[in-house]
């Protein structure tokens, strides 16, 4: 992280420990979640967002038993 961006974190919060500061990331990043209809797209983002889920469809992430043991065990 380069000395510009370290500036702009105050230093107290560098004194606090590390699972303190994720702890307030998280919160952070949940506040930002929340208000996530503020966000504007642009049309490039949503034309891929398009892509991707029509390249998605039909697919399953899950296979069945039966064949997973199948791979594991090479019968």
């Amino acid at each position: 992280m380069g000395p510009n961006r370290m500036s702009s974190v105050p230093a107290d919060l560098r004194l606090l420990p590390v699972a303190e500061r994720i702890s307030l990331v998280e919160a952070l990043w949940e506040t930002i979640a929340d208000d996530q209809t503020e966000l504007d797209l642009t049309e490039a983002q949503k034309a891929e967002l398009d892509r991707r889920l029509v390249a998605r469809e039909g697919r399953s992430a899950a296979s069945p038993w039966e064949d997973v043991k199948r791979r594991i065990l090479g019968k």
